[in-house]
């Protein structure tokens, strides 16, 4: 059994901003205090950063749900709360922030910060209500809600040069060959659970490259570790499709190769059609002349190159890195994904359209805008609750439960809170 973390789904919840204070003035000697409520604290956004010393979302198996903190409510002598922190959460480069529709948010291979939700702001003291008229408001605003998003995490690794290829051909063999990885080795199936990297230097160039899992057949419909791998080679410019030339566990090289291809092909046309080179390993063990000039044959059709290896004595090798540094020499540089979709704020606080239902007597309003205006008001303070009826008869609620039908004497109920309705 093994669990393998490079696509997850997680909710984060940015900081609701604090409330606005409701606060006057009172000092000795001075008769006449103003209001002096300071304003909330803005709440803590989510931020996404770059975690180069992490390649796998490992981290996120067994914590899917992040909030960061509230900002601070307001206090009297016109002292602003705290700001809430932002919550930084650390991935891995080559991350792809996606919708849980599929659409790319932002791709973390650029190494810049990410900002997936942002911190709710802070409500107003009831300083910024006075006026000539008003002098002594008892109300104040209460700070917003953070916002919340659910956001697809995909890991599509940054290489240069993918490893691809049935299971045991000696992928990990070559790449510990080739650079300073230090993969585990083994002669059994699924050697490899988790993809490696190794930086390739030669003659002052370097290049990626990355050991995916081997394939089998079924893998692009989610069989073997199916889509969990394929995905990492989404990136690479130029795959170098590595067989067992021997059979010495496989019949037929040559049909390993073609179902390999078949398989990129149903996981993605464009994954298919990367430029290729065929790497026919294990040498050492000997192999079928006949065998050899079939794959050659194929590989004259399909303008690829060949080359014959053995991860174990290093015969070839040289010239296989020689030739790889040349064709990604030709080739376009990594992808990076454009942002196909952009978060705005769930909360449209300009829309003052209602929801009235109606049980029985009692009609029932709800709206996002309206929900705000009752946390800030005072209803035991006469002023304020001028202040929400007049809120109410110029945004046209008034106007709506009349359109609803409400006579005089039924009830209105708006978040819990209930009167008596007066025409």
């Amino acid at each position: 059994m093994f669990c393998v973390i490079d696509k997850v789904a997680i909710t984060v919840k940015a900081g609701k901003g604090g409330d606005g204070a409701v606060s006057f003035r009172r000092e000795k000697y001075v008769a006449k205090g103003g209001p002096d409520g300071g304003d909330g604290g803005r709440g803590g956004s989510i931020v996404f950063t770059v975690d180069d010393g992490t390649n796998t979302l490992l981290d996120f198996k067994n914590r899917r749900s992040f909030k960061a903190a509230n900002g601070e409510n307001g206090a009297g002598k016109k002292w602003n709360g705290k700001s809430g922190a932002d919550l930084r959460i650390p991935v891995p480069r080559g991350t792809v922030l996606k919708t849980t529709d599929g659409r790319v948010l932002h791709d973390m291979s650029d190494g810049e910060d990410y900002v997936a939700a942002k911190g709710g702001r802070g409500g107003w003291g009831n300083t910024h209500f006075a006026t000539a008229t008003r002098q002594a408001p008892r109300f104040a605003k209460n700070g917003f809600e953070g916002e919340c998003r659910e956001i697809v995490l995909e890991l599509k690794m940054l290489a240069d040069v993918g490893l691809a290829g049935f299971p045991n051909v000696g992928k990990s063999t070559l790449l510990s060959r080739i650079s300073a990885a230090n993969p585990k080795v083994a002669d059994y199936h699924f050697t490899t659970l988790s993809p490696n990297l190794g930086v390739v230097k030669l003659y002052g160039k370097d290049f990626v490259v990355a050991d995916i899992p081997g394939l089998i057949e079924g893998a692009s419909d989610g069989l073997g570790l199916g889509h969990d791998f394929l995905r990492h080679i989404d990136r690479c410019r130029l795959i170098l499709h590595i067989f067992d030339i021997s059979a010495s566990e496989r019949e037929d090289p040559l049909d390993d190769i073609e179902k390999i291809n078949a398989e990129l092909m149903k996981y993605s046309p464009d994954l298919a059609s990367r430029p290729q080179i065929l790497v026919g390993n294990k040498t050492d063990i000997g192999y079928d002349p006949d065998t050899l000039a079939r794959v050659k044959r194929y590989a004259d059709e399909k303008g690829q190159k060949l080359f014959l290896i053995s991860g174990v004595t290093g015969e070839g090798i040289d010239a296989l890195m020689r030739c790889t540094a040349a064709e990604l020499e030709k080739l376009p540089p990594l992808t990076v994904y454009e942002s196909e979709a952009e978060y705005t704020d769930e909360v449209d606080y300009t829309d003052r359209s209602v929801e009235i239902t109606r049980e029985g007597d009692t009609y029932h309003v709800k709206g996002e805008w309206i929900k705000r205006v009752c946390g800030g008001v005072n209803f035991d303070d006469r002023e304020s609750l001028m202040f929400f009826q007049r809120v109410l008869k110029n945004s046209g609620v008034i106007e709506a439960l009349e359109n609803a039908g409400i006579k005089d004497g039924d009830t209105v109920e708006i978040y819990g809170i209930e009167f008596d309705f007066v025409i």
